[in-house]
């Protein structure tokens, strides 16, 4: 196997209509397109994965030197009424009282059997009202059948999310929003901000842990005004659209897990390392008993390998045993090695072990399970506190 026999299906544009009529794209995509974008399909969404006239290196710098705009596939799910917290309680492991208004949270759900559904980000913008914005997979229906009986409406608030991050993102937000830097904006904080004369709310989120910010676009919107503003903002701060191969290598390192790949409904959160998110001590939420009896030891680990690139789904061998696989992998330009997830099969392996994985060209190379993220552990980059910016290696 060669590194010319791994493929994969993206999508593109082309003239014509028919059958892409489920597909919604971002507000932004004629100008994506006119770029030569390529597209993954995203909660029905396209999300662009690269450009013709940028490289996934180029943009990986973006996000650690400048600032890197992704617009994403990301679903926002509104939760409202006197029972949404009780509904919210009822599917996700966290207890959402901790979750206070103007803050955001990572929360996740499970089956009944404690698999992994879908991740995201839940925003408390009042007592009573909650956006949630998840990542790739079906969780609307599932708050739907869940809502039955209760003071709660669910509805889809049709909106779209992008992003800004890297060191310079918050110069880019405090000359794109009409009255400045927003005072405080603390890490998972939201507020919003008036832009191009628009209320827009916006948070510290984002998909790198990199320093960064998200912008939720809403129907009454004008939005094409918030983002020649924003683009316009950039410019002197070396901003400009990254897809998500650019942002590929910062997420691994970051070690942020793609729904659906790196997690799925065979995992529980503790397999996935994310059992410190599970409140067992809360009421009762779906998936709890499974979860009180599972397994506690993790098998989702990183993985460097300083010779190739790890393959997507590359066996990972211990001595001549697979020993589990690779759920992702990139190449690290800051790092200088190959980084990825290694998804094992026993819990009986982790950091420090030496093996090898099946790399992109064909070969089998040394590597080294590792935790994650794979650098900045007390998370000071996304939180500002380290405020560095590396040089690009030579």
């Amino acid at each position: 196997m060669s590194m010319n026999d791994h493929h994969r299906v993206i999508a593109t544009s082309i003239p014509g209509q028919g059958w892409d009529y489920a597909l919604q794209k971002h507000p932004f995509h004629e100008e994506e397109r006119l770029r030569g974008a390529v597209y993954c399909v995203y909660n029905r969404r396209l999300m662009a994965n690269a450009f013709e006239d940028s490289t996934p290196e180029r943009e990986y710098w973006l996000l650690r030197r400048t600032a890197g705009a992704l617009h994403t596939g990301e679903l926002t799910t509104e939760i409202s009424g006197p029972d949404a917290a009780h509904l919210l309680d009822k599917v996700f492991t966290r207890n959402i009282a901790k979750t206070k208004i103007g803050r955001c949270s990572y929360q996740f759900a499970c089956y009944p059997d404690g698999g992994m559904i879908v991740d995201g980000v839940l925003m408390r913008l009042a007592e009573d009202r909650f956006w949630y914005v998840q990542a790739d997979g079906d969780f609307y229906s599932w708050l739907i059948a869940h809502s039955q009986g209760l003071d709660v409406t669910v509805r889809d608030p049709k909106m779209f999310v992008s992003q800004v991050q890297g060191p310079l993102s918050m110069k880019v937000l405090a000359d794109a929003a009409d009255g400045g830097m927003p005072d405080p904006f603390r890490y998972f904080d939201i507020t919003t901000v008036s832009i191009a004369g628009n209320d827009v709310t916006i948070t510290r989120t984002g998909y790198t842990n990199e320093l960064g910010w998200e912008f939720y676009l809403e129907p009454h919107h004008d939005e094409q005004a918030i983002w020649a503003t924003i683009k316009a903002a950039g410019v002197p701060h070396g901003m400009d659209l990254a897809g998500l191969d650019g942002f590929e290598a910062r997420r691994i390192e970051g070690g942020i897990q793609n729904a659906g790949s790196d997690f799925d409904l065979t995992m529980t959160p503790y397999a996935a390392g994310l059992g410190g998110l599970v409140d067992l001590e809360k009421e009762d939420f779906i998936g709890k008993d499974a979860l009180m009896n599972a397994d506690k030891g993790c098998r989702l680990y990183g993985l460097r390998c300083s010779a190739g690139t790890p393959a997507y789904g590359g066996p990972v061998y211990l001595d001549d045993e697979q020993i589990g696989y690779m759920t992702c992998g990139a190449w690290s330009p800051f790092l200088q090695c190959g980084v990825g997830y290694v998804r094992l099969d026993e819990v009986k392996h982790g950091p420090g072990t030496d093996v090898t994985v099946t790399c992109v060209d064909g070969s089998r190379h040394a590597a080294v399970i590792c935790a994650m993220p794979f650098y900045d552990e007390d998370g000071e980059i996304q939180r500002g506190k380290n405020t560095t910016i590396p040089d690009i290696p030579t």
